[in-house]
């Protein structure tokens, strides 16, 4: 595993240290994220530079116990494992990723070109609302502090300034959040959230 590092020049070393560290740092790589000067979806030179070293890649993080995942048809690569350190969420944070799940898979499953889904703030409350997740309006400080996390774990990417978010500020969902939560795991929160248990429950992401 040295070897193979050494035998990199020092610019493509340079590449795979900070493709690392990102990995590390993030949990998640996605292949593609949208850019809002561009208005598209612009490669992300550090998955590709996991995805081309992931066997020495795969190793280095193996002396953790940390497994690397690469799932190509999304566009992600992730570490998982009982040594990665997720960040306490608050329940306004996890009722979000629970929704943004709702919605990314309904509009997926009348879409076959894209990975990635669109939504808004508007609508993340109103379906808040209609499963009776939300017992009082959060306020606009913790929406842009959620919205501020996940995004920083690339769940999501907000499309609009934060500093004027409103029902219409619309957000990218990205398909990491199958990776965070799985159908079955959406069913079984939704079922304690409604029960009224967890009220003020953290989980991790």
């Amino acid at each position: 595993m040295i070897n193979y590092y050494e035998e990199l020049s020092p610019e493509e070393q340079r590449r795979v240290t900070e493709s690392v560290q990102a990995l590390y740092r993030q949990t998640f790589l996605l292949e593609r994220r949208y850019d809002k000067k561009t208005k598209r979806y612009q490669i992300n030179r550090e998955y590709y530079e996991c995805s081309k070293h992931m066997e020495f890649i795969k190793a280095y993080f193996a002396i953790m116990d940390i497994d690397v995942m690469e799932n190509s048809q999304m566009g992600v690569i992730y570490i998982r494992g009982e040594q990665v350190m997720g960040e306490k969420l608050s329940k306004l944070a996890t009722l979000y990723i629970l929704i943004l799940k709702l919605i990314y898979d309904e509009q997926m499953s009348t879409v076959s070109t894209s990975v990635n889904a669109v939504t808004s703030l508007g609508d993340i409350h109103e379906k808040l609302g209609s499963y009776r997740l939300l017992k009082k309006q959060p306020s606009v400080t913790e929406m842009r502090r959620t919205i501020a996390l996940l995004r920083r774990y690339q769940i999501i990417e907000p499309l609009d300034v934060l500093e004027e978010m409103d029902g219409g500020s619309r957000m990218v969902i990205y398909p990491t959040v199958n990776v965070v939560l799985m159908g079955d795991d959406v069913r079984a929160l939704i079922e304690t959230y409604t029960e009224g248990e967890g009220e003020d429950d953290e989980s991790e992401i």
